[in-house]
């Protein structure tokens, strides 16, 4: 039992191949796992929160049941994984609108992976 009389349910492990193996969440568990993110991440954006693991305390008291939401339909490391990403995507961001504030100017054509060689 949790804190106040609730209880967490946390996702079941993950079924384990003939192999060894742990087996991938289906589509139907990914999904739940995405709306449960997005719910919480919506949560931490109203209580402008960007990083809930640097600012766990402010997180937890503002989006706990959602937070407890996403840990519960998401494996931990998707969870930890997500988190992390929030956050480099949003320095990601600030970086570019700095450089464009800067009158930096977008290359044409695109990099990176998946990305036509460059000549």
């Amino acid at each position: 039992m949790g804190l106040f009389g609730t209880s967490t349910s946390s996702p079941p492990p993950p079924k384990i191949s003939s192999d060894g193996a742990p087996i991938a969440p289906d589509r139907t568990q990914r999904a739940k796992c995405w709306e449960a993110r997005d719910g919480y991440f919506r949560c931490l954006d109203k209580n402008n929160i960007i990083d809930s693991i640097g600012e766990k305390d402010k997180a937890e008291k503002n989006c706990a049941s959602e937070g407890r939401g996403f840990e519960a339909n998401c494996a931990s490391s998707w969870v930890t994984y997500f988190k992390k990403r929030r956050v480099m995507e949003y320095q990601k961001n600030q970086t570019l609108e700095k450089l464009r504030a800067e009158g930096a100017q977008e290359m044409p054509g695109q990099m990176g992976p998946g990305a036509p060689p460059q000549k």
